[in-house]
């Protein structure tokens, strides 16, 4: 292994752990004082400053390769190479002497499109998280034998000097796809990690024709298979996570030719407030060894931990292995998606809890994936705030927002995929005034989607929004289906429902030109 990380250009490092055990890591993690142990043996960690990913930090490449395909601007920020290497010798000088981890991992269960990626960290807690978050090499001679694909090169401890090293902050996460390497430093973080792979497989998958997205996924026991779109927050975890189906994957998934696949071995949930009688799958995940609990708050002297508290963040996480699940799948892999359901948290509480849309208007929504930032997903959103994420999910998106919604689109129309927008947002009025809609009228909006209930009820158009709503959906009351109806003000639920079409409609003015045919699927006002 040292040979090989030579190779790569890291030179007179200290002491290299390569691959090494949950059970091993957790010795390293306790004897380097990088974390503390739960009452149940879970690892708890801080991050420090950053308790959320760094958006403004990430920066891609520019260099001949992609320069024709990335959706260059203010996502996906250009960084120049020669930059790129003097930073990356700078941080391979400041490991030098320093110990490392590396895991052997892959990113993708569908064998044939499977990324081997090795994963080389600074801290053991995070070499754990790798292992936790991606898929392993169970067999012991293809490990010995494994070739990686990509490089991930995690440097907490390094911190930029944005004059000398051209980044904005201490703070960089650049992928350099020509040099096949994505180089993490500045931040604890570990969502840099989970979420700098999946970046990188939204610019290599959809070029194969296979749709990579931003859900969660489960089937049920005829193998029926549901996708859960939406934005950190929005629920996709908390929803998929049923006792009654067998969760695919949590967060990160691509679609083929012959179905769905996850793209990792793990789930990361987020845990404020987290409790057994709502979400007894996570919680239970939540107090098992090997799981890796992100700033959560303990208590130093019984190692109990708060779910409660979120002195340190709101974006408390938890990292665990798929099999921590009762029911997960294991082999990762599911059908076409019978049902597709987009996930909104609408803090302006107009939004109905659940429509049914046709595939233009899913496209549509998918294009404008309209949502509220949830607090401590990203550095400065401390309350929820509306916002317009292309694929619920522009912060990891590589190509440009339309390709993804065509490819999205011939998938649906060719295998009769049922597509729905479920609001997990406010209802009765806005954030700060009404109240967000229960998990238990919106779990049970899910059941009847699954269930196929909800396509045997009447539906009527909505005059705001244009949209198909039922009238009727078993265990949810029926004013709850009409937003309108559950605000004191009527009129005033007027004027924050058309200023929201009106946002909608200035979103959508950046792609009119380009999908002229998908003008029809906006809201009509």
């Amino acid at each position: 292994m040292r040979n090989a990380l030579q190779k790569l250009g890291l030179n007179n490092l200290g002491q290299v752990y390569d691959n090494l055990t949950t059970e091993i890591l957790y010795e390293e993690i306790i004897q380097r004082e990088e974390a503390h142990l739960s009452k149940d043996k879970a690892v708890v960690a801080e991050t420090g400053e950053y308790t959320g990913r760094s958006p403004n930090d990430k920066f891609i490449v520019r260099e001949p390769s992609t320069e024709g395909d990335v959706d260059w601007g203010a996502v996906n920020k250009t960084f120049d190479a020669a930059h790129f290497d003097d930073l990356f010798d700078r941080v391979a000088a400041y490991l030098a002497n320093r110990d490392v981890f590396v895991q052997d991992l892959h990113a993708g269960a569908d064998a044939e499109f499977r990324l081997p990626i090795r994963v080389v960290t600074e801290l053991a807690w995070h070499s754990l998280f790798a292992r936790n978050m991606f898929i392993r090499e169970s067999d012991p001679a293809k490990l010995a034998s494994f070739e990686p694909s990509w490089h991930l090169l995690y440097a907490p401890g390094f911190q930029a000097e944005p004059e000398r090293d051209h980044t904005r902050s201490e703070v960089f996460i650049i992928i350099h796809f020509a040099r096949k390497l994505i180089l993490i430093g500045g931040t604890r973080y570990a969502g840099e990690l989970k979420k700098s792979v999946f970046t990188l497989l939204n610019y290599l998958l959809p070029q194969q024709n296979v749709m990579s997205m931003h859900c969660s996924a489960n089937k049920n026991d005829d193998g029926d298979t549901a996708l859960f779109f939406g934005l950190s927050g929005t629920g996709k975890t908390t929803l998929s996570a049923s006792a009654d189906y067998e969760l695919i994957g949590d967060d990160e998934h691509g679609w083929t030719d012959r179905g769905v696949f996850n793209f990792e071995g793990g789930c990361y949930a987020k845990v404020i407030k987290l409790s057994a009688e709502a979400e007894p799958e996570i919680y239970a995940a939540s107090k098992q060894s090997g799981t890796v609990l992100e700033n959560v708050v303990i208590d130093p002297v019984t190692g109990e931990v708060d779910l409660d508290d979120d002195s340190l963040t709101e974006n408390t996480r938890a990292s665990y292995p798929l099999d921590s699940i009762p029911n997960a799948s294991l082999d990762g892999l599911g059908g076409h998606p019978t049902n597709i359901i987009m996930l909104t948290c609408d803090a302006f509480g107009v939004m109905p809890p659940v429509a049914k849309l046709t595939p233009d208007q899913a496209m549509y929504h998918f294009v404008s994936g309209y949502t509220a930032k949830v607090a401590g997903t990203e550095r400065g959103v401390s309350e929820p705030t509306a916002t317009f994420s292309p694929c619920f999910g522009a912060p990891f998106m590589v190509l440009p927002p339309l390709w993804y919604a065509r490819l999205l689109g011939e998938k649906i129309r060719l295998h009769n995929s049922h597509c729905w927008l479920v609001n997990t947002g406010w209802s009765g009025g806005p954030y700060g005034e009404g109240e967000r809609i229960s998990i238990g009228h919106t779990r049970a909006i899910v059941s009847a989607i699954l269930g196929g209930q909800l396509a045997e009820v009447a539906y009527r158009r909505d005059p705001v929004f244009g949209l198909d709503i039922p009238t009727t959906c078993p265990g949810v009351p029926e004013d709850l289906l009409t937003p309108r109806a559950t605000w004191r003000d009527p009129s005033a639920y007027d004027i924050k429902a058309r200023d929201l079409v009106r946002r909608f409609g200035e979103h959508f003015a950046t792609y009119a030109e380009a999908a002229p045919e998908l003008s029809a699927a906006a809201p009509p006002l």
